[in-house]
């Protein structure tokens, strides 16, 4: 597993009071640093969007990095909590 580290982070509440937060980070081995996004009405149950932060790297380590994110419950919520931590809202 990649070793990943958080360079970026921040969560707010919009206009309809929903929770919008990002973190950039980049992965170990990776060219280029990724973007994941999080929306949530309640602030329990999240959607998120992982795009890359800058220029676009090879299709096949973004693939590797959502997967990854998709499948390890861990993971995903260390990027959430950095989120969260950053937005003043932990």
């Amino acid at each position: 597993m990649s070793q990943l580290k958080v360079t970026r982070a921040g969560m707010h509440r919009n206009e309809e009071g929903h929770f919008v937060g990002y973190a950039v980070f980049s992965a170990e081995g990776h060219v280029s640093a990724y973007e994941i996004t999080f929306l949530s009405k309640d602030g329990r149950d999240w959607d998120y969007s992982l795009n890359f932060a800058g220029e676009p790297g090879p299709e096949e380590q973004f693939l590797k990095i959502d997967s990854l994110i998709e499948e390890d419950d861990e993971l995903f919520d260390d990027l959430l909590d950095a989120a969260i931590d950053a937005g003043g809202m932990g």
